[in-house]
């Protein structure tokens, strides 16, 4: 059976030499969605466009479900794609708008009305639909955008950065919409962000680029517990990055010397040898804080040796989080996030001397860059 999308050796190379995209691979089946993230540069934004086509392809194919659509035009591709900024028509009310892709097509006007009637009554934008966008809210101009995106039953939705230009409340709204509105529908997204926290939220998969090639593809869960190289590991979430060497394995876990001693996590790669350079990461989330009262011994039991000495810099409390920055001995800052209830007896910034501690299974030991 074909993917929904297929992209094979991919690459986008400029003509001033810049390369942009690298020999991507990837498969999506019907109904994902999938999330591009990455620094500005990245290419995240270049591959969207070439699968969209508005980019050309330097070498590789673009498939849509086995088809290959490399010269095809934009117009005719079976895709529609949402812009940051919506690219609305000011003249046209919000029905013309959603209509426009419909009438390009030549589809009569009674089927245009009630197809456009269907996916406004979905998105809640029948009481606004003779109203030209301009007075409406962010809301309602993300969600006319994505009804003329959806009306004309792409088999990929491609967006770009849609939710960039709302404000924190109404784009946690409209996300909550968005992957409601695309379980529901059944249809392939494609998304863009800068906002991991949004890829990571929305997504079946996230792909990690960096400097025009892929880092990693993982569901969610695992590209934040289980990165892959040392940029995801930098790049997603608040991880703490100590570097060591490994020792050896105890128990189906790594054994990392590292200038706080003997540490042990997860081992990413099997192929690691003896004395090789390695990073353990550690998610903020992962850490526990104890007074330095607390028996070193037995914590160093518990957690299997995983205990480490540092100072409270700074401590602070925002709602329900509380977030610590501790500096360890060799100047190294390590953030702690965790619920207020959790850490009743706050410690004091700038006094208090304090253990870390995590499991090792929490902890990923992945090749140094």
């Amino acid at each position: 059976m074909a993917y929904d999308l297929e992209l094979i050796g991919v690459e986008k190379v400029y003509d001033n030499g810049t390369l942009a995209v690298r020999n991507f691979d990837l498969q999506v089946e019907k109904g994902e969605f999938i999330s591009f993230v990455g620094p500005s540069g990245c290419g995240k934004t270049t591959t969207l466009r070439m699968i969209a086509g508005f980019e050309s392809i330097t070498s590789g194919e673009v498939r849509i479900r086995g088809e290959r659509i490399n010269e095809l035009p934009a117009e005719r591709r079976p895709t529609s794609t949402i812009f940051q900024n919506y690219a609305l028509f000011p003249h046209m009310t919000v029905r013309q708008n959603i209509e426009y892709g419909l009438a390009v097509k030549g589809l009569p006007a009674a089927a245009r009305h009630e197809k456009a009637d269907s996916i406004m009554s979905k998105l809640e934008l029948l009481d606004v639909a003779e109203r030209r966008h301009e007075g409406l809210s962010g809301g309602q101009r993300q969600r006319i955008a994505l009804a003329r995106g959806l009306v004309v039953e792409p088999d990929i939705l491609l967006l770009d950065e849609p939710l960039g230009s709302l404000d924190a409340n109404l784009r946690k709204s409209i996300q909550n919409e968005l992957k409601l509105l695309q379980r529901n529908l059944g249809i392939t997204f494609v998304f863009v962000t800068h906002a991991q926290s949004e890829a990571l939220v929305l997504s079946d998969r996230v792909i990690v680029m960096n400097r025009g090639e892929v880092e990693q593809i993982s569901g969610p869960y695992e590209l934040y517990t289980r990165p892959e190289t040392s940029f995801v590991a930098q790049f997603i979430g608040r991880n703490t990055n100590i570097p060591g060497r490994l020792r050896g394995r105890d128990g189906g876990q790594a054994v990392v010397d590292t200038a706080y001693g003997a540490l042990k996590g997860h081992l990413n790669d099997g192929s690691l040898g003896e004395g090789a350079e390695i990073i353990a990461v550690v998610p903020s989330e992962a850490i526990d804080v104890h007074p330095l009262t607390a028996d070193r011994n037995a914590l160093a039991e518990q957690y299997r040796g995983n205990v480490i000495e540092g100072l409270v810099e700074t401590a602070d409390v925002v709602g329900h989080t509380v977030s610590y920055v501790i500096r360890l001995p060799d100047g190294r800052e390590v953030m702690v996030e965790s619920h207020t209830e959790k850490y009743r007896e706050a410690f004091e910034a700038g006094s208090s001397q304090v253990y870390l501690s995590w499991l090792p299974n929490e902890a990923t030991v992945i090749a140094a860059a």
